[in-house]
């Protein structure tokens, strides 16, 4: 049933105009739409909502990721940023020092936190643009 239709990462913040600095500003993503209830950002053929919330930050798990091209550029890029990649040593998930994860042959993953603490992932593998 919603197979064909597409499908938004919805975002949860506890300030806007900060969270407006990060994800215009450090990651790059352009708005597309605004109003009280939050800021619309065009991200490939996707978009991505991100929105005031008493709940922002309290999710443990991933709440958006893009496929990428090329991940290592993705991660220079971001670093030279002030981003900083989370480091796992887990069953299934291993880091390196630049925060990479080779998840199997061909899917890397790099995980990093907004702001808020939400945790967003950069991936590259069969399924990037």
């Amino acid at each position: 049933m919603l197979g064909d239709s597409p499908v938004a990462a919805t975002i949860a913040v506890s300030d806007l105009e900060r969270a407006r600095g990060f994800y215009e500003g450090t990651l790059g993503l352009q708005k597309k739409m605004e109003d009280p209830g939050g800021v619309m950002y065009g991200s490939g053929e996707t978009v991505v909502l991100v929105y005031p919330s008493q709940f922002a930050g309290t999710s443990q798990a991933t709440v958006a990721t893009w496929m990428v091209a090329d991940l290592d550029a993705v991660v220079d890029d971001l670093t030279s940023k002030g981003v900083t990649f989370e480091q796992y040593d887990m069953e299934g998930l291993k880091t390196d020092e630049r925060g990479i994860a080779s998840l199997t042959d061909e899917i890397r993953g790099a995980w990093f936190k907004d702001p808020d603490g939400n945790i967003l992932n950069v991936g590259e593998g069969p399924m990037a643009g």
